[in-house]
């Protein structure tokens, strides 16, 4: 009787030689899209607006980043974001920082009421939904915040907002003048 030598190590190497174990390697993307080691997909302030002025932020849902420039186009910074659940929540467009301010309060909204009966109004601190620091925008209840729930960054999770995590909207905010131009993707 024939003796056998297959060991654990021939058939990884067997598995991963037939491509089975690299499904990921084997397909090619369909468009090409720049993305950095992150996964963002590279956004130019040029495409979007004709001047920085007091500064730019394009809030990408797509890739789920939040980029920022200065007045001068010397600061640029990426952020990674929570964004709305559903494209029915999310606004797009442009609009501009309105107000800022540190430890903000939360009062649901009606939409949110209707679907969310339970919900009811908090004061800043940390079972807040707006985390510790929140730049409210030209559109009535959107608002780019922090969240004190750090497993909604990266993922489909607000009601229309875009969420940083803490330490990241405080920077953000620091940096951020009212009159930011801003616009959603």
């Amino acid at each position: 009787m024939a003796r056998s030598f297959l060991t654990r190590r021939s058939l990884i190497l067997g598995v991963a030689a037939s491509g089975l174990a690299t499904p990921a390697l084997a397909t090619t993307p369909t468009a090409a899209v720049r993305r950095n080691t992150s996964s963002f997909v590279t956004q130019n302030w040029q495409d979007h607006f004709d001047t920085l002025g007091k500064a730019a932020i394009i809030a990408d849902t797509t890739s789920r980043a939040l980029h920022y420039w200065n007045a001068d186009g010397t600061d640029y910074r990426v952020y990674p974001t929570s964004v709305p659940m559903t494209d029915e929540l999310t606004k797009r467009g442009y609009t501009k920082i309105v107000r800022k301010k540190v430890g903000p309060d939360w009062t649901p909204t009606a939409s949110m009421m209707e679907r969310f009966p339970h919900y009811k109004y908090m004061p800043p601190g940390p079972d807040n939904p707006l985390g510790t620091h929140a730049m409210y925008l030209g559109w009535p209840a959107y608002i780019i915040h922090g969240t004190h729930d750090t497993r909604k960054i990266g993922r489909r999770s607000s009601d229309g907002c875009i969420g940083l995590y803490n330490s990241m909207i405080e920077e953000l905010f620091a940096i951020t003048p009212i009159g930011t131009q801003v616009l959603i993707l």
